[in-house]
């Protein structure tokens, strides 16, 4: 019965790691297309800032595939979540690809 915690545990760990690891690189590879100038428009750091940033995210996500939770996991998933809830959605209004942020209340 300890066995099957323990590789159901490490089940668990292997697919955060693999989720933070795609978030990572998704986030890299989607900051490479946008000009810098849209990152200071959208009042954020500069794209070199973000792309060291997201490429520190994928090298620590790299490095914690097998051993979620750690300290190196959890800097990488708040790299590229912050990057993915808030500069991302700011970049895409920027460019004029997002939405107003008001929601369906705002259509009334």
């Amino acid at each position: 019965m300890s066995s099957l915690f323990g590789s159901l545990q490490g089940l668990i760990a292997l697919v955060f790691g693999i989720a933070a690891l795609v978030l990572s690189v998704f986030g890299f590879v989607d900051a490479l297309r946008y000009r810098p100038d849209a990152f200071t428009a959208a009042g954020k750091r500069t794209k070199k800032i973000w792309l060291i940033v997201l490429g520190v995210a994928v090298l620590l996500s790299l490095y914690s595939v097998f051993s979620a939770f750690s300290l190196a996991w959890i800097l990488a998933v708040v790299g590229a979540g912050v990057y993915a809830a808030d500069v991302r959605p700011a970049l895409r209004r920027v460019m004029g690809r997002g939405s107003t942020g008001g929601g369906p209340a705002t259509r009334w």
